[in-house]
């Protein structure tokens, strides 16, 4: 049997309560203007997945994701500079990452944090970005969006060191049970990807299965980490609905439980309800 690898995979059949994923990238997904990005969300919104938080990973991008927040009511945004990304990372930069933080449908700093996966940035520039993207968190009051590869024991010594932000997201949450412990003590969130629903990622599907629900949100990362069964295929915001109906099962909870439990949470930690207001 072909496996398609060029096709998105269905739209599957609508949650029974709407959802939000807490961490996709619309412009990788395809996406340049206002149209292409309202195509993204109805798509997404005909599976239940009625929100989305687009993420930055260079400068660039974090203006276009600042910009597209605006375009549709359905996206929000977060802005920061990737760790593989920060080895040019100078006052100007600064400046204009703290002005695109300020914006009122910028909801958080992400995606910041270590990544000792790739080599495209050295250690001590990931760490001095880091910090600095810690402080920057804590100058708006918005939420740091952690992305953490291979790195869970340094991301948490400069968490500690540095002072936690009131709110940390781990985006793409990668670690096992024991670390999904130690995060949660320090009262953060831990988001799961389509990568919870690998069949072969037993260590983090018990992490996922025992991680207090507060503390639950669910994410695309799209196009990337497509869930089981699709993996290896485009990804997009609405695949979210399969990774929520994975997470229910594993749980052993109602679908639309957990589908509200980790609106609420996304609620809460990006605080959707104050930027509609303003």
């Amino acid at each position: 049997m072909t496996k398609r690898h060029g096709e998105r995979p269905p739209v599957p059949e609508a949650l029974p309560v709407p959802a939000v994923d807490s961490h996709t990238h619309l412009d990788a997904c395809g996406a340049k203007n206002a149209d292409d990005v309202r195509a993204l969300l109805d798509r997404a919104a005909a599976a239940g997945v009625d929100r989305v938080v687009t993420v930055a990973d260079d400068l660039a991008s974090a203006r276009w994701a600042a910009e597209a927040a605006t375009w549709d009511d359905r996206v929000f945004a977060a802005v920061a500079l990737h760790p593989t990304r920060t080895s040019s990372f100078g006052d100007a930069e600064r400046a204009e990452l703290t002005a695109l933080a300020r914006r009122p449908r910028v909801v958080a700093i992400g995606e910041t944090g270590l990544d000792y996966y790739w080599d495209y940035s050295s250690t001590a520039d990931q760490h001095a970005a880091f910090r600095w993207h810690i402080g920057l968190s804590k100058l708006v009051d918005k939420p740091l969006m952690i992305h953490d590869r291979e790195a869970h024991d340094d991301i948490l010594k400069i968490l500690d060191e540095e002072g936690a932000p009131s709110t940390v997201v781990f985006h793409c949450f990668s670690g096992d049970l024991a670390f999904a412990r130690a995060c949660v003590e320090r009262g953060f969130v831990l988001s799961f990807a389509g990568t919870v629903t690998f069949r072969n990622a037993h260590a983090l599907r018990e992490a996922a299965k025992r991680t207090p629900a507060d503390h639950v949100l669910v994410e695309t990362d799209a196009p990337f980490l497509t869930p089981h069964p699709f993996r290896g295929r485009p990804n997009e915001p609405y695949a979210a609905n399969y990774t929520l109906r994975d997470l229910a099962t594993l749980r052993e909870v109602d679908l639309g439980e957990l589908a509200a439990t980790v609106t609420r949470n996304a609620e809460r930690v990006f605080r959707l309800g104050d930027v509609a207001e303003s």
